[in-house]
């Protein structure tokens, strides 16, 4: 029986990609470095703020190029940032069939939680976590274990949802079921195996597919 659901943040409820690249294009200037194309950044994200300076600023002071994004994004990110279609509506429904909820996400948890907090819909999370909470960042199955143990719920008992390999890789690492949704955004490919009826284009979707799960339960 299903009684939680664990989401991704960027690419899964909202759309953050334009505040990120803003962000590693101003680090990048910073560092005199020319600017890189919005679907070069993209491509880098989802691993990790480590990962994504690593990758976007080679050869500079990754202590100090992640500082300055800090400082940059801590500014921005709320004017960039948006939910995607359906999705305080699909929270709402999940929220009134007693299912509990959190975010599991590589992004700083800080940023994630005020974003949230921004968006209107950090009450529906009970738990809200980050690289910064677990050993292990995605796709390492921390995160996902941690989340349910704090939700008090069997593993097996959860689904994630997110948007890129990294996600069913961590959700099969946390014997966890895996929902994919794509936004109709195929900009990431998806290479792990995967069921196709798992696999969405928006919420609006899932909510076709899977009406089972709103049924007012409350845990039981």
């Amino acid at each position: 029986m299903l009684r939680g659901v664990l989401f991704d943040f960027d690419g899964t409820l909202a759309d953050s990609f334009e505040a990120i690249a803003e962000s590693v294009n101003f680090v990048r200037a910073e560092n005199r470095l020319p600017q890189l194309r919005f679907d070069e950044i993209k491509a880098h994200v989802g691993h990790g703020l480590e990962y994504l300076m690593q990758k976007m600023l080679p050869g500079c002071d990754i202590g100090q190029a992640k500082k300055a994004y800090h400082a940059h994004h801590k500014i921005h990110m709320k004017t960039h940032t948006r939910l995607y279609p359906n999705a305080r509506e699909f929270l709402n429904k999940l929220h009134l069939s007693g299912i509990s909820m959190g975010v599991c996400s590589n992004k700083p948890v800080g940023f994630t939680t005020e974003l949230i907090d921004h968006l209107g819909i950090s009450a529906y999370f009970k738990v809200v976590l980050g690289p910064e909470d677990v050993p292990s960042p995605k796709p390492a199955p921390d995160m996902l274990i941690e989340a349910a143990k704090r939700l008090k719920i069997r593993q097996n008992e959860v689904v994630y949802v997110g948007d890129m390999d990294i996600d069913i890789k961590a959700s099969v690492a946390a014997g966890m079921e895996v929902w994919i949704v794509r936004h109709d955004d195929s900009s990431f490919n998806i290479s792990e195996k995967i069921a196709i009826e798992n696999l969405h284009h928006s919420f609006l979707e899932i909510e076709k597919r899977k009406s089972w799960l709103f049924v007012t339960h409350n845990g039981k």
